[in-house]
């Protein structure tokens, strides 16, 4: 865990990361990590990370 990061910052970063095709992957992630995931709910933030998923993903995909 970064202590200069939130568990919001870090699931962001995850989100961008490509390397995960959900939002609840990543909060298990997030979590694994020391994070308190409390935060990490509603269907506003869930529909951001999701897209930020799909660009992600879809970047990646672009490249190969």
């Amino acid at each position: 865990m970064d202590q200069n990061k939130t568990a919001l910052e870090r699931t962001f970063e995850l989100a961008k990361s490509g390397r995960f095709a959900s939002f609840g992957e990543i909060k298990k992630v997030v979590r694994g990590e020391g994070y308190a995931v409390d935060q990490l709910t509603g269907p506003q933030l869930s529909k951001q990370v999701r897209g930020l998923i799909e660009l992600a993903r879809t970047r990646q995909s672009a490249e190969r």
